[in-house]
């Protein structure tokens, strides 16, 4: 059915957008449906009326006030026309309460919702409770400026999150560039500097955005430190650089020595020499991989070439003296074969004669050196401390020494035998302790005088 014609003036209003389309576009489809005022439930006569001449007044606080007029109608058919109309605008502003209460619609799309909602009703001509629409306004007021000072505290929460994220990333940015140069992995911290500077991006992209000022400040720091970077790094590589320069002619020179040293044959020296360009060497510093692996190469090969000529003359060598540890082992047993001596002079002539014949053996191999010479020095000890203590008994003075040491000390221990008795006679306590601890040492030293000359006497 077309609206009807109305009489002018007043005019009514056009039919207002669906309450889906007051409440904006992001109403959820399963959001449920506006519940209509009381308004519409309740006589349109309680708010409106009909006038003589078709024109129908709704009811205001301020008085009546003229909406249109349904010609061709009945009272009834009017009345509920525009009570429609109101009806439509009360399910539009529940509707809009109710995404403010249950969704998380933004501050920005509900202001612009009750703007629209506030249009329509203010050129509205409907008939209905008109207070307690302005009631369910004001209503939404409130809820919106609520969700608006929501979002403020949120936006504020973020940006001073966000704030935070970027001091870590400025702080972690400031230790790389004031971190050693020395001790710095310049691989593993040039990435991660790389992956700072991405992660700022990505934090002015998508993240909250900072008040000028902060953010200035921030990225001022964030630059500096990267700047820093930067120049640390190119100015350590280039030192770097010449060091590695410097240790390759180092590391030159040392093998073209090693090389000419290779042919060498004057085996001790050349060793040494060998090893002081080896010191050298570690001390030279690294070139650039290349270039170092390449000369070391060649030092090695020039070190083994000499070596390798080294031990196959030691090895000649080695098979040379176990013949010569063969024959000086059996020198051996033949020199231990005169212990205990029995026959000093036959065994000092079979002595010399193995002497002389361990000497024109010649060398053996070191690890047996110490072994076999230590078993002939103590064969060779042997007869010396045996001959030597024959010396000692033919020698006449040393005997009679011996011999008045004994009866010095033999008269010693008479007289102290005899000062020990009269200190027991006496009763004298301290003189017969006295007495007691010189005699036992003397009587000690008479034991080992009787003892030599005993020794002496054979």
């Amino acid at each position: 059915m077309s609206e009807p014609s109305k009489p002018t003036p007043p005019k009514p209003t056009p039919r207002p957008p669906s309450p889906a389309v007051l409440a904006g576009r992001r109403a959820p489809a399963a959001a449920p449906a506006a519940t209509p005022a009381a308004v519409s439930s309740t006589p349109s006569t309680e708010f409106g009326r009909v006038a003589e001449d078709g024109t129908v007044y709704v009811r205001t606080p301020d008085g009546e006030r003229a909406v249109g007029s349904y010609p061709g109608s009945t009272e009834a058919e009017a009345l509920a026309y525009f009570a429609r109309k109101y009806d439509e605008l009360a399910a539009a502003a529940g509707l809009l309460r109710q995404r403010l209460e249950r969704t998380d619609v933004s501050a920005q799309e509900a202001r612009e919702s009750l703007e629209r909602l506030r249009e329509q009703v203010g050129e509205a001509n409907v008939v209905g409770d008109l207070p307690a629409l302005e009631g369910t306004i004001e209503a939404i007021e409130t809820q919106v400026a609520r969700r608006v000072e929501e979002e403020s505290q949120h936006r504020a929460q973020a940006r001073a999150e966000a704030a935070q994220q970027r001091e870590a990333l400025v702080t972690e940015a400031e230790q790389l560039a004031g971190t050693d140069p020395a001790r710095m992995q310049w691989k593993v911290a040039s990435g991660r500097m790389r992956e700072l500077f991405e992660e700022w991006k990505a934090h002015q992209r998508r993240g909250p955005r900072l008040d000028k000022a902060t953010e200035h400040a921030l990225w001022q720091r964030f630059s500096a430190a990267r700047n820093t970077f930067d120049k640390t790094r190119r100015s350590w590589f280039s030192q770097l650089d010449e060091q590695h320069q410097q240790a390759k002619r180092a590391k030159e020179r040392l093998v073209a020595e090693a090389e000419q040293l290779a042919g060498s044959r004057d085996w001790g020296p050349t060793a040494g020499a060998f090893k002081q360009l080896m010191q050298q060497w570690r001390q030279a510093g690294r070139a650039q991989k290349r270039d170092d692996d390449a000369l070391w190469a060649r030092f090695k090969a020039a070190q083994d070439r000499f070596f390798a000529a080294k031990d196959e003359v030691v090895a000649a060598e080695e098979a040379e003296f176990r013949q010569n540890l063969a024959v000086k082992e059996g020198l051996l047993a033949e020199a231990e074969a005169l212990l205990p001596v029995t026959d000093l002079d036959a065994a000092k002539a079979a002595l010399r004669s193995i002497q002389e014949r361990w000497e024109s053996a010649g060398k053996v191999p070191r690890a047996d050196l110490a072994r076999v010479e230590g078993r002939l020095r103590k064969v060779e000890q042997t007869v010396r401390d045996h001959e030597q203590r024959r010396w000692q008994r033919s020698d006449p003075e040393r005997l009679e020494r011996a011999r008045s040491m004994v009866t010095q000390l033999e008269e010693g221990v008479a007289g102290l035998e005899a000062d020990l008795a009269r200190a027991r006679e006496h009763g004298d306590a301290r003189a017969e302790a006295e007495a007691e601890q010189a005699l036992a040492a003397r009587q000690q030293w008479l034991q080992q005088a009787r003892s030599g000359l005993a020794e002496l006497e054979g």
